[in-house]
């Protein structure tokens, strides 16, 4: 790391087209974020209320709403840098409006005359008491280099925008350039990545992409994953996406499916119980891998989310899952716990949650993973599989939960997952017996998986 200021710009391309609606759905987002509500949401609404905007506009919009929070620790330094602290700023509009001419300027390489237009009174939002003098200032201005540490984490949480603790935290765990290629990774706006329907016909789906001149490539750590290379999102629109031989799933993800693959064979033909089963992205991936011979069970306690999914699975006519509540885990071959996490493995994607996060929360996550495991330990059948999956980076959710629950309940070992994956690719992916999917290495996100196998003769 040479210097603390971004070196290198975000490509226009990717950067979509910036407006001034454009930015003041951005502001509306970022500024009901730092007022408690989850990015999504906030995005979304801001979207909703900014009629008539393009299509570019809206990623404009998008990705600055992602990259304020993303680079938040960073912005309000160059901020206090220039002589105005974000502590001395009243009004979180006035912050708002600080953070985005920086962002601006120091990510997208912008100088006044592009940013003024976008963010000049009156408006963009109210209140405001910052003068468009002060907003110019702040973009033309000289940005000298803030006195930090040379190495360490401290300085590697300033200058990728993390909290001290975690980065602390992660540093225990990694060396430096390890540690400092994660945080890179984490702080990049992620790649688009989809899987391939049905399971081993990615080839054929790629040659469909080529010829509707949609630019995508396999991604090698998994053997479903597309990463598509075209910024313009064209891929919504083509007949491979409307025939439902595509489905939005991060590469991690696709993994912790993988890993519930038995040792030799498929789940072709298996019933699997999908505990934690969200909006259902692994429960569809899961629908694939079992065949219309095989049966999944999904459930949730979000109620929300789980309708999500049936709407989902209605769509692709996937007629062999089923919601049934509660879980008949008594008769699944495997049991999936995506278990709820801190998400720090996702950050990428929410990066609103590093301000949002604690060790206590750790903590609390910790002791809800290991109460979730321990309650469905009994109902597992005899030699069925549980796999536990968090998108957490953290041990003390992920090795922690698996060693407290083998010491609380008798009966079950730890399976090695390397033989799934095979020796090339477990080699970037595992850790001992356990799946440990690390940025840099593996794209977009970090994940952990666990299997643990009942015993056969177990009561």
């Amino acid at each position: 790391m040479k210097t603390l200021w971004p070196d290198t710009f975000l490509d226009e391309e990717r950067l979509g087209r910036p407006s001034r609606r454009a930015a003041t759905a951005a502001l509306q987002a970022h500024l009901s974020v730092l007022k408690g509500e989850p990015l999504k949401l906030s995005l979304a609404e801001a979207l909703k209320d900014a009629e008539g905007l393009g299509g570019q506009e809206r990623r404009f919009a998008a990705l600055a709403v992602r990259e304020l929070s993303r680079h938040q620790r960073l912005l309000d330094l160059a901020s206090r840098t220039l002589g105005q602290a974000p502590s001395k700023i009243g009004l979180l509009e006035d912050q708002v409006l600080v953070r985005y001419v920086l962002w601006r300027r120091l990510f997208c390489g912008a100088n006044w005359a592009r940013i003024g237009p976008e963010v000049k009174l009156p408006g963009p939002i109210r209140p405001r008491t910052i003068k468009d003098d002060l907003l110019a200032r702040m973009v033309e201005s000289p940005l000298a280099e803030p006195p930090l540490s040379e190495s360490g984490p401290e300085r590697l949480a300033t200058r990728y925008s993390f909290p001290n603790w975690l980065v602390q935290r992660l540093a225990e765990l990694h060396p430096e350039p390890v540690l400092e290629a994660m945080l890179a990774a984490l702080d990049e706006e992620p790649s688009l990545h989809f899987r391939a329907r049905p399971t081993g016909t990615r080839e054929q789906v790629l040659a469909r992409l080529s010829e509707e001149g949609v630019a995508a490539a396999p991604v090698d750590v998994a053997l479903d994953a597309v990463r598509i290379t075209d910024a313009s999102h064209r891929v919504f629109e083509t007949r491979v996406m409307r025939e439902g031989r595509l489905q939005v799933q991060d590469v991690g993800s696709q993994l912790i499916v993988e890993a519930c693959r038995p040792l030799e064979g498929t789940l072709e033909g298996c019933t699997v119980a999908d505990v934690c089963a969200g909006a259902g992205g692994k429960t569809l991936a899961l629908a694939d891998e079992v065949g219309r011979a095989g049966r999944v069970l999904a459930g949730d306690r979000s109620r929300r989310r789980l309708a999500q999914a049936r709407e989902r699975a209605r769509e692709l006519s996937l007629r062999h899952v089923s919601f049934p509540q509660p879980l008949p885990l008594e008769s699944a071959d495997v049991v999936l716990v995506d278990a709820p996490c801190s998400g720090t493995g996702s950050l990428a994607r929410e990066p609103d949650q590093k301000w949002k996060l604690s060790a206590k929360a750790v903590e609390e996550f910790h002791t809800t993973q290991l109460e979730l495991l321990v309650e469905l330990a009994p109902r597992v059948k005899p030699g069925a599989r549980v796999v536990y999956a968090t998108c957490s980076l953290l041990p003390e959710e992920n090795d922690a939960v698996v060693r407290d629950f083998l010491a609380r309940v008798p009966g079950f070992e730890v399976e090695p997952l390397a033989p799934v994956f095979g020796a090339e690719r477990a080699a970037v992916l595992c850790d001992g017996p356990f799946l440990r999917a690390l940025p840099p290495r593996v794209p977009g996100g970090g994940f952990f998986a666990a299997r643990l196998r009942k015993n056969p003769s177990a009561g």
